[in-house]
């Protein structure tokens, strides 16, 4: 195992809700009473990005939407390279079809899904959250997701479920990034159970009413609003239920900068930046920086999990 020290973590950080899914849930509904949903095939994936993107022309609180060329093209996706243009341009190569997710650990049987079972089982549905990342720049995307919870009370749980662990793809014969050994691969990261079981917490399989482009992290990712982004863990292939805190690949990289919780916290500087101010992505760099908020501006919804704590050194 390599560690290193003093890697700028970038990925993309999640925040700003909204919930009017009756149409996307409406025309998703058809499609999965028309379609025959086998592992993602072709067939699928045309009917996903067949559906109307009507989110484009939403605005969430105050929060224009990133264009769909700005999300797809500036990514932090470590696997296909450091470079914010790498996904783009590496992610083509990745095989998405077919794909499982297993769920394992503290359960009383263990799962092995499909994504099209999954997306059978589970009701899909569209959220708006603006991303963080930790280096100051953010997005706003509509992603398409599963309730992470509605999974997880599938599975029958035992008393010694404490965490949840999720571990990405491993294959360095596509993901090319994966060749440098930068980080200990592959991916993993990490969230309390209640965490896990906040109903902000999504499965994203889909942005904009599209199924989820590779360089986003097809076919499935984590989607945690209140977090810096690289909590967001893509291409997931197994969640484990764990009784003690999984160590997350950033943690071993450099636990100074990066820990546990990641959450969206402007009083805690980052070693190397200030936390205080972000750049929403597309704007002009003579553009006033925003104001960081606090839990990204979820903390009415989530300040409750971490009462008692210190978010200085819980970091």
């Amino acid at each position: 195992m390599t560690k290193i020290k003093n890697i700028p973590s970038s990925k993309i950080t999640p925040e700003h809700i909204y919930n009017d899914r009756r149409n996307f849930i409406k025309n998703f509904g058809l499609i999965l009473s028309t379609t025959a949903l086998s592992t993602f095939t072709s067939k699928t994936f045309a009917a996903l990005n067949a559906l109307p993107s009507y989110t484009q022309s939403k605005d969430t609180d105050k929060d224009r939407l990133s264009s769909f060329k700005d999300i797809t093209t500036y990514n932090n996706y470590y696997e296909f390279g450091t470079s914010k243009s790498d996904p783009h341009e590496y992610a083509t190569k990745l095989k998405v079809d077919p794909w499982s997710i297993t769920i394992e650990g503290a359960v009383n049987k263990s799962l092995t899904t499909d994504i099209d079972e999954l997306v059978r089982q589970i009701p899909l549905e569209e959220r708006i959250y603006r991303l963080r990342c930790v280096e100051g720049w953010s997005m706003v995307i509509p992603w398409v997701g599963i309730p992470l919870n509605s999974l997880l009370k599938k599975v029958s749980l035992t008393g010694n479920a404490k965490f949840v662990e999720f571990v990405s793809l491993k294959r360095p014969s596509e993901m090319i990034g994966q060749k440098d050994d930068m980080l200990d691969w592959p991916y993993t990261e990490g969230l309390r159970l209640d965490e896990a079981m906040h109903p902000l917490t999504i499965l994203a399989v889909g942005l904009y009413g599209k199924v989820l482009p590779k360089q986003n992290g097809a076919p499935i990712r984590l989607v945690v609003p209140w977090k810096y982004g690289f909590k967001s863990i893509k291409a997931i292939t197994k969640i484990r239920l764990v009784e003690k805190m999984p160590i997350s690949t950033w943690m071993k990289a450099n636990p100074k900068e990066y820990g546990f919780y990641a959450n969206v916290n402007p009083e805690v500087d980052h070693p190397r930046w200030s936390q205080l101010t972000e750049r929403r992505i597309g704007e002009s760099v003579l553009s006033p920086r925003l104001k960081t908020q606090m839990f990204n501006g979820y903390q009415k919804e989530v300040a409750h999990l971490y009462q008692g704590m210190d978010l200085n050194k819980n970091f």
